[in-house]
Parts: C-alpha cells; sequence; structure tokens
C-alpha cells in the first residue's frame, strides 16, 4: 500500500528544518528502500576548499511497511561508509549536521541513465569498476571496525561459499517466500511456484557443491542506478546499505545479472575481475568457471520470488494501475522463464496467464478499486 501522506510529509518537513528551507529541498528521489530528499547545507564546509559547489546531503527515512528481500549485515550504512573511507574510493562522505550524520549527495548522473541496461559501458567506467572489485576484496572481515546486525546462524565460516550460498536460499525460502506466503501464496501457485521450487533450487545450485574461496567484503548490489557519475566522469559506488561479507564471486555474479552487458564486455569484465581478484586475494577465483553460472542461476531464481511481490505494488493514488499492469506482467513472465532451470519449472506461463494471475490477486483484496 502506498505510504501515508503524513509520513511522507514528516520526512520532508525533517528535510526542511535541517536545510536552508523548502525551495532548497529536492525530492523525493527514486529509491525502493527509502524516502530520500536532497537538501542543501548552508553552514556545512567542503574539505576542499578548492571546490566552489553548494555542499548537499540526502536526508532520508526508510519506507512504511516495506518489504525487505535481501540480508542486511551492518547495523548502520553510515558507520560502514565511515569505516570505509581511505579504504574504498568513490564512497559518500559524512557530514556532521548536530547529531546528525548525513550522507553527502554526490552530484552527477547515474550510470544507467547515461548508459541503460543492455548497453556497454566506456572502457574507463569498466577500469574503475574492475578497481572497485580490487579494493572490495582487500577488505576482510576481521579488518573492518563497523558493527554488524546480523545473527550468528547466518555467518558462514570463511571460505564456505556452500555454505554462504545456502544461507541465501534460506533467507529467500524463509523470509521471503514464507513470511508473505499469507498473502501471495494463491499468486504464486498460479505462476508454478511452490515450496518444492526451493528443494529443486537446492539440488541445482548447493548440492553439486561449490569450491572454497576467501571471503571478504560484498556490495552486492551493483548495478547501474548504485553508480554515479561526476563531471570529471569519476564513479561513485552508492546505496552502501545491502553490504556484507561472503563469496567474492557472489557480488561478481549479482553485478553481472544486474547490469546486463552486452556478451563481449561482460566476457571482458569477468577476465578483468578475475585478474584483478586473485591478484589481490589468492584463492579468490577457485572453481569460478563451474560456481558462476550456479550463482547467476541464484540470482535468477531469487528474482521470481522478488519481483512477483513487487509486482503487487502496482497501485497509483490508492487504486490499481492499468498502465503498470501490463508492464509488470512482462517483468515477470521474463523472469519466470529465466529461472526456469534453476526452479525445475514444468511449464512456464503465458504473458496472459501471469497478467490474469496478477489481477486475479489485486481483484481479492479488500482494497481493490480499479
Amino acid at each position: 500500500m502506498p505510504m501515508s501522506p503524513e509520513y511522507v510529509s514528516a520526512v520532508r518537513r525533517r528535510a526542511c528544518e535541517m536545510s536552508a528551507g523548502g525551495s532548497v529541498v529536492e525530492g523525493p528521489l527514486e529509491g525502493y528502500h527509502h524516502e530520500t530528499y536532497v537538501i542543501s547545507l548552508p553552514c556545512a564546509a567542503s574539505e576542499d576548499e578548492e571546490d566552489a559547489d553548494p555542499v548537499r546531503a540526502k536526508c532520508r527515512s526508510p519506507r512504511g511497511e516495506l518489504l525487505w528481500f535481501d540480508r542486511r549485515c551492518f547495523a548502520s550504512e553510515e558507520q560502514l561508509l565511515e569505516a570505509l573511507q581511505g579504504r574504498i574510493t568513490g564512497v559518500p562522505d559524512l557530514i556532521e549536521v548536530g547529531e546528525i550524520r548525513l550522507q553527502r549527495f554526490i552530484e552527477g548522473r547515474t550510470l544507467g541513465s547515461r548508459y541503460a541496461a543492455g548497453r556497454m559501458v566506456p572502457e574507463p567506467v569498466l577500469d574503475q569498476i574492475l578497481s572497485l572489485f580490487r579494493q572490495l576484496i582487500d577488505v576482510s572481515r576481521e579488518s573492518l571496525n563497523a558493527e554488524r546486525r546480523c545473527l550468528p546462524v547466518d555467518h558462514a565460516e570463511d571460505r564456505d561459499c556452500a555454505g554462504f550460498l545456502e544461507g541465501l536460499v534460506r533467507f529467500a525460502e524463509e523470509r521471503v517466500y514464507r513470511d508473505n506466503l499469507a498473502s501471495f501464496k494463491d499468486l504464486f501457485g498460479a505462476l508454478g511456484v511452490d515450496e518444492d521450487s526451493f528443494d529443486a533450487l537446492r539440488k541445482h545450485v548447493v548440492v553439486p557443491g561449490l569450491a572454497e574461496r576467501p571471503f571478504c567484503l560484498l556490495h552486492a548490489d551493483l548495478h547501474r542506478e548504485n553508480f554515479v557519475l561526476d563531471r570529471t566522469s569519476r564513479l561513485w559506488t552508492i546505496d552502501w546499505e545491502l553490504a556484507t561479507f561472503g563469496d567474492p564471486l557472489y557480488d561478481l555474479a549479482t553485478h553481472l545479472y544486474l547490469m546486463r552487458y552486452p556478451a563481449k564486455q561482460e566476457r571482458l569484465l569477468v577476465e578483468g575481475w578475475c585478474a584483478v581478484a586473485e591478484e589481490v586475494r589468492p584463492g579468490s577465483t577457485a572453481g569460478w568457471q563451474d560456481d558462476l553460472p550456479r550463482l547467476l542461476d541464484f540470482k535468477r531464481a531469487q528474482s521470481v520470488f522478488t519481483d512477483v511481490i513487487r509486482a503487487t505494488q502496482i497501485v497509483d493514488d490508492g487504486a490499481f494501475s492499468w498502465r503498470r499492469w501490463p508492464i509488470e506482467a512482462r517483468r515477470v513472465q521474463r523472469v519466470l522463464a529465466q529461472a526456469a532451470v534453476p526452479l525445475r519449472l514444468g511449464s512456464v506461463p503465458s504473458l496472459r496467464a501471469v497478467a490474469a494471475a496478477l489481477l486475479d490477486w489485486h481483484r481479492a483484496r479488500p482494497w481493490f478499486a480499479g
């Protein structure tokens, strides 16, 4: 359901109070996890005395009634960013406003706004992405001083990549699928997905076994909208809230799945990643030829559960969105087709069947207003 006007106004009101006034508040920005505004801070000084640009920061609050589809490892994104200063280049620095720490807003354009999914990115950008991977792989669990929120049961032992992947499958099964089953069981069933789908997924990606690789820091959400190019073409990496420690190859798989590089550039990126990963931490590429396809298949399967639930959030101004309905139906049908093998789907529903299932689900809701 949409966020209440009172909640939105509270976030904006706080942004106005912290800035020079409502006229210099920009937003809300697009984003799933937070309601975010960009504010000017007239009293804040830039760390770079030569920087003539005004200092702007992000003021945000978690969205109400949010469904989380990924594990969160660190207690505070701001605390993590503070710990990464000087270790990872191109991460937002922090600005103290009273007793509150805000992330500096990166002035520029997202990579996706300049080079949409499926398009090649310029070679200098690819080089900077590889540099980011190099720095991430160099950060070990023991070397990072940032409070963690995840439970010990969710911590796989270092190098236990099969255990790490099993933890991700278990989270999808328990927290994404089962926790939402009361609301979405009929919809999942209409699309051919049920409890047996996770047995199939485990047999496909976990049971064959994965090679051991030394764990490192993972961003875990490196897509085109989380990269920002500033006016000098320097690449910045934002939205670190899903960062965790684990299998370095998983970060590569997630990146490839989300970026949708053209085939030739994907091969170049994988080759470059293997070179830097092995140079920084020997053993990081062990078994990658066998394990990368399995990790990519996990990402395809994971997308089914997240995208099906997200597709039900097609509400504009409190009413069912007939405009967004076919768009979301196509998205769901596409991810079902991509995940047919790892989920062992007997058949992939047609676009018409997916669209009908989404509409039937909405019509069964007490708030449905078409």
